[in-house]
């Protein structure tokens, strides 16, 4: 009756370390992958927006402005300053 017993629990261990090792592989299977960059449909990348302190107009990034830590859309409202 001992050797029975001894059994059982060997199946059940085994059992119990199969279901674990499973979920662990389904969690990997299903994690979430990092989003690709997000690109315009021509396949460029978006380009961040930037506000003028004048005016308050939104620009991309890479045609601002960037004088004294603030952002602006032309050297002339760099000139004028904060509104």
């Amino acid at each position: 009756m001992g050797k029975l017993l001894l059994w059982v629990i060997v199946i059940l261990v085994i059992m119990m370390v199969a279901r674990i090792a499973a979920a662990r592989a389904s969690n990997r299977r299903n994690a979430p992958k990092p989003a690709p960059p997000a690109r315009q449909p021509g396949g460029q990348p978006v380009e961040s927006m930037v506000r003028c302190a004048h005016c308050g107009i939104h620009l991309p990034r890479s045609e601002a402005v960037l004088l004294e830590g603030k952002v602006w859309c032309s050297r002339d409202h760099a000139r004028l300053g904060e509104r």
